[in-house]
């Protein structure tokens, strides 16, 4: 599916919903994009594979409709370049503490004129597009997501958030606790208060407030706070805890009496 929807989407601040893709596999992705997401979250900032693991993965997602969202390593031209010509719609840049850094992220991301991005995507072999017709048109498509994960980008957020080219800013709750002398403390009221503070700083023209939770009513939470975007936990921590619950029952009650 080329282009995919998720920029305008996202623009037009609709709520977004995504899920984080557990192993990479190709019949576990096709699995998950059966649910109800508008993006894949595939990390390879501190999962233990890389864009060979994931291969083919992004342009199996992209034919399902669902946007594939890679998150590099690093603010690195290499890796951004790589996610996007692997079939990434969206790339995840993680620690971006200034506006400097922001507009380092989007000068990897896109083509000129917008960036300064090399030329050669491959996934539009493997989805059967017109690779001409993609790299034309790829500035159009392109997503952004920087990470607000430190107090030093919360300090820097009206500059980060000025940077052009930037679709979505993504608060991280655990980096952020870690920053703030609270690590792993993510109901922390230090916490609370920046993620909070976040889209009450944006302009109506300006980034998306982005998150990522597992429980529902956190992430209620801050839709009423503002995010608009929203990666719901991890099909593996909903199958273990389901798995769980179910053999906990089983195991009290095998014969449903």
């Amino acid at each position: 599916m080329y282009p995919n929807p998720l920029k305008q989407k996202i623009k037009s601040g609709e709520l977004i919903f995504g899920t984080v893709l557990p192993a990479p596999s190709p019949r576990v992705a096709t699995a998950v994009c059966g649910a109800d997401i508008d993006f894949l979250w595939i990390d390879t900032e501190h999962a233990p594979f890389g864009m060979e693991s994931i291969e083919t993965i992004p342009a199996l997602v992209r034919q399902t409709g669902v946007a594939p969202l890679i998150r590099v390593a690093w603010n690195d031209p290499s890796l951004i370049k790589k996610a996007y010509d692997v079939g990434a719609v969206a790339v995840m840049v993680p620690q971006v503490n200034t506006a400097e850094e922001a507009a380092k992220a989007v000068e990897y991301a896109f083509y000129p004129p917008l960036g300064q991005r090399g030329v050669s995507p491959n996934w539009p072999h493997l989805a059967g597009e017109n690779w001409m017709d993609v790299i034309k048109t790829a500035n159009q498509e392109t997503v952004l997501f920087v990470q607000i994960e430190s107090e030093e980008a919360y300090n820097n957020l009206d500059e980060i958030a000025a940077v052009p080219g930037i679709d979505v800013l993504f608060v991280g709750p655990m980096d952020l606790s870690a920053s703030l002398g609270v690590i792993t403390e993510t109901r922390h009221e230090k916490v609370l208060k920046v993620m909070e503070d976040v889209p009450k700083r944006m302009p109506a023209d300006g980034p998306k407030i982005a998150t990522t939770l597992v429980n529902i009513d956190e992430m209620q939470e801050k839709f009423r706070w503002g995010y608009t975007v929203m990666n719901v936990g991890s099909p593996l921590g909903y199958g273990v805890q389901a798995l769980n619950g179910h053999i906990g029952t089983l195991k009290e009650n095998p014969m449903g009496k």
